[in-house]
């Protein structure tokens, strides 16, 4: 049974989801910070603004990224995920910045708190319509490859948890009357924001960089290979890739001398067909080479090694 094809251009619909949430929760949690004064109410505000900036470019990169190869992106447009997800973690290192000073500012001048049972009451309706969002987008990323739905959904998911810490700091200003744990709290949120906004780029870097494709997915690749593997027949220079949602294989496969094109042809044929079979989205490139010519071992590095 052959990989059903994703339709990339249907993953905006997720990316105009996670707008309308941000809208939302942004709307809600400055209600929540506007009757309490709470800076980390604030801080909760703030990052749902971010989540809107990065909503609104995951939307772009979702649209370039849907566009079929052209003559001049001969293998489609799919890395433009990686802008999408390295801007929104960049966005949340400066949304956690701007929690840090704001936070230190309150607490070296503490505030009192005002109708926190109705500002806590908005504040967590607002993460509850944020995590149902994560959890819808965390689930499509894994259905269709998306490296930019899930930074989106890990992105919301930071934000539920980041309610829930100011939840409780406020509880606790509630409990203890000390004012200065309101800001103590922000801090805390501002450096699990850090952690992941740090965590979002350097998988988006990675992405870039051409990163090999996971170990448990090359180890399919490879079993794949084995299986075809006979005495005259053999396999080297195996390299994956990832670029956004397309996976891409290219390996040498070496055959006797005295195979003719066509029988060397159906081999790679059959090779490519149940590697495509086992891994969804992905390209295979194979190269037919000789077991009796010496320079068919000239090229099992990247940089080919020619003897002059």
């Amino acid at each position: 049974m052959s990989t059903p094809v994703i339709n990339r251009a249907s993953l905006t619909r997720f990316a105009w989801l996670s707008i309308a949430a941000a809208v939302l929760t942004i709307l809600m949690k400055a209600a929540a910070y506007w009757l309490t004064g709470s800076v980390g109410l604030l801080s909760d505000a703030l990052e749902s603004f971010v989540n809107l900036a990065g909503a609104i470019m995951a939307l772009a990169m979702l649209t370039v990224a849907a566009r079929p190869a052209d003559e001049d992106h001969l293998y489609g447009h799919s890395k433009a995920e990686y802008f999408s997800s390295g801007v929104e973690g960049t966005l949340i290192l400066l949304a956690a910045a701007s929690i840090g000073f704001t936070a230190i500012q309150r607490l070296i001048h503490p505030q009192p708190l005002e109708q926190i049972g109705l500002g806590i009451a908005v504040s967590i309706a607002a993460s509850l319509i944020n995590l149902i969002v994560a959890r819808i987008l965390l689930a499509a990323s894994k259905r269709d490859n998306s490296i930019t739905l899930e930074a989106n959904s890990q992105h919301l998911m930071t934000d539920v948890w980041t309610s829930v810490g100011v939840t409780i700091g406020v509880g606790a200003v509630v409990l203890t009357g000390w004012e200065r744990l309101d800001p103590i709290v922000a801090l805390i949120v501002a450096a699990n924001i850090i952690w992941s906004g740090v965590h979002i780029v350097r998988k988006s870097v990675l992405g870039l960089m051409d990163t090999a494709l996971p170990l448990n997915e090359v180890a399919m690749v490879q079993k794949v290979l084995d299986n075809h593997i006979q005495k005259d027949v053999q396999y080297h220079a195996l390299r994956t890739r990832q670029s956004g949602s397309r996976r891409f294989v290219s390996v040498h496969v070496l055959v006797p001398g005295k195979w003719t094109v066509q029988r060397g042809h159906e081999l790679l044929e059959r090779i490519e067909a149940d590697i495509r079979q086992v891994l969804p989205s992905i390209t295979v490139f194979t190269h037919l080479e000789s077991l009796n010519d010496p320079a068919s071992w000239d090229d099992i590095t990247l940089d080919r090694d020619d003897h002059i």
